[in-house]
C-alpha cells in the first residue's frame, strides 16, 4: 500500500558520495525545494503576493546557502595546505 505522505512529501535518492554533511544538505535541498513549491503553489492561487513569495523564496534560499557554507560543501579539502 502506498503511503500518502509519501506521495505528497517524496524523497528523491542520493546518487551522491555517501558522506554525513552531503546526505544532510541533500536533505535540506529537498526541504528547501518542497517549501518553494508550496510557496508558488500559494503565490499562483492569489493566496500570496508575487513580492511575498520573492521574499521568503529569497529567505530560503539564504538558509540553504549558509548551510552548504557551514557543512564545507563543495571545498577542497586540500586547497589550505597548499
Amino acid at each position: 500500500m502506498i503511503n500518502r505522505s509519501d506521495f505528497i512529501h517524496h524523497r528523491s535518492r542520493y546518487f551522491g558520495t555517501i558522506q554525513p554533511q552531503n546526505l544532510v544538505f541533500n536533505a535540506n535541498l529537498q526541504e528547501f525545494a518542497q517549501k518553494v513549491g508550496y510557496i508558488s503553489s500559494l503565490e499562483t492561487a492569489g493566496k500570496l503576493t508575487p513580492e511575498d513569495s520573492y521574499h521568503r523564496i529569497e529567505s530560503l534560499w539564504k538558509e540553504l546557502k549558509n548551510s552548504k557554507k557551514s557543512l564545507h560543501i563543495g571545498e577542497n579539502p586540500f586547497s589550505a595546505a597548499e
